[in-house]
């Protein structure tokens, strides 16, 4: 007989908050806590208990919401980051449990059903972590097999459990879902301003992809397109990159599944879905900026499109990480030799304009060799 083993959430809510100057965790949603919302949404799925990780202002937090059947652990050490709320939740999870959902307090969006299918998926497949995809991004909560639990209960300062999916890529398993809610975080007022408006209307979700589509504008004659960049993903980097790229001519594509037009007048058009199959300009150059959202994905089919150049923003040691990942997805070496890890040539570039400026240097640079050797 195959017997289910249950499936606990851990809540994280032990932040201080900073960025967004006040106690997060209270913001008024539809005249409820932003974390009430979390919780009513976990409540509502089959998952077997919720603990709930508190640290900073728990007891103001616990004066504000209804933590019926929830189990409340406190943090001591949340003024060390995030690694050590994982440890503290992970600890307290019931040891009959068979994995973990490792649910963030500022994501009020995620649908019940969404738990429900991680909790699924990891029946099915046994993969050690399920993390949810929409449309080629992935996104948050994320589920954790039994088995990674020691890894994660050694994690120190501020990092989340993606510090372990290194070492674990043959038991990931990514899972697409239709549910926008597990991008939309709150990390600034900016942006529980815009979720709040969005939660405000009717089919909050339609109302939010459909301030982010981009109506009327065909893509380019591959015959008479000019060079085009690419930038996958959205911060400051990538809007630094695209005002550069449009300065030098290149038709601006910028990839970000909730990017509304008029935040990047510089984009001569938005993509919301990662498919390269619907650009049809061979003169195309790459730059991956997802932060991890999509990286391995993104790399690969600018591959796959014969990319006049592709780069990845991140560090030496995640490039390595994602390198590692597409070989042993089987891409040739020499097709991944090709990848510029970290993207841009070597200036000392710091701030996200040098960095934006070194990538599009390197980028002209390219193209100069290219044709010094026709």
């Amino acid at each position: 007989m195959n017997v289910i083993s249950p499936v606990s959430a851990v809540v994280l809510a032990a932040g201080t908050s900073t960025r967004i100057g006040t106690v997060k965790q209270l913001l008024r949603l539809d005249g409820r806590p932003l974390l009430q919302h979390v919780l009513d949404n976990v409540r509502a799925s089959a998952v077997k208990e919720i603990i709930l990780v508190l640290g900073a202002s728990a007891d103001a937090i616990l004066r504000e919401i209804d933590a019926r059947d929830v189990r409340v652990v406190v943090n001591e050490n949340y003024q060390q980051g995030m690694g050590t709320s994982l440890k503290t939740g992970l600890a307290a999870v019931d040891p009959q449990a068979g994995a973990a959902i490792i649910v963030l307090a500022d994501q009020p969006f995620v649908k019940p059903a969404t738990l429900d299918r991680l909790t699924t998926e990891h029946h099915l497949s046994k993969a050690q972590i399920v993390i949810p995809t929409y449309r080629g991004f992935r996104g948050n909560p994320v589920l954790l097999d039994r088995s990674v639990f020691p890894e994660v209960m050694t994690l120190n300062g501020d990092v989340g459990c993606r510090a372990i999916f290194g070492a674990h890529l043959e038991g990931i398993v990514k899972l697409p879902v239709d549910d926008v809610g597990i991008l939309l975080d709150i990390d600034r007022q900016g942006d529980f301003e815009a979720l709040r408006h969005a939660g405000n209307r009717a089919e909050s979700e339609r109302a939010l992809l459909e301030t982010a589509d981009l109506h009327g504008r065909q893509l380019e004659d591959a015959a008479t397109a000019q060079p085009e960049l690419i930038i996958v993903g959205m911060d400051a980097m990538a809007a630094a990159l695209a005002k550069l790229g449009q300065l030098l001519r290149f038709t601006v594509t910028v990839v970000d599944p909730l990017l509304a037009p008029d935040e990047l007048p510089q984009a001569d058009r938005i993509l919301h879905t990662l498919d390269f199959s619907l650009l049809a300009n061979p003169d195309r150059h790459v730059v991956v900026a997802s932060r991890g959202s999509c990286d391995e994905e993104a790399i690969e089919q600018a591959l796959d499109a014969h990319s006049a150049y592709v780069a990845l923003v991140a560090n030496r040691k995640r490039g390595e990480e994602v390198l590692r990942s597409l070989r042993m997805k089987g891409i040739a070496a020499e097709k991944l030799s090709s990848v510029r890890v970290p993207a841009g040539l070597e200036i000392g570039a710091e701030t996200p304009e040098e960095i934006a400026l070194s990538i599009m240097a390197e980028i002209v640079s390219q193209r100069g060799s290219a044709r010094d050797k026709k």
